[in-house]
């Protein structure tokens, strides 16, 4: 599915949960799993909830690298949705989940590299 509908965008953001997933990916470009658990500091299984409902709906996609899956923002998203979250995340602070991403041991993109 891809999304084309801008109520689709915000009935996804009016979640706390998947918006700081969206604002996290919008910052970092692409998290694993387990870097968004760390993070926002929720189970894995929520976390993994949340994510495949976005995925559903177009807004991330999913890599599966070995043991970890990756997101991201969706290659296709359009540029007024791209255009939404950057405004988004120029009004909401992230620093805090951000500093709990960074000081998060073994990530796995560093084990990737």
């Amino acid at each position: 599915m891809h999304i084309h509908d801008p109520r689709t965008l915000f009935r996804a953001l009016a979640d706390s949960t998947r918006l700081r997933c969206l604002l996290l990916l919008w910052a970092e470009d692409q998290l694993c799993v387990c870097e968004l658990v760390h993070a926002l500091d929720m189970t894995q299984s929520r976390i993994s909830r949340h994510l495949g409902h976005l995925r559903d709906l177009g807004i991330v996609k999913d890599e599966r690298r070995g043991q970890w899956v990756f997101y991201r923002l969706h290659p296709q998203l359009p540029a007024w949705a791209r255009e939404v979250l950057a405004t988004t995340f120029a009004a909401e602070s992230v620093s805090d989940i951000r500093q709990r991403l960074a000081g998060m041991p073994n990530r796995p993109l560093a084990e990737c590299s």
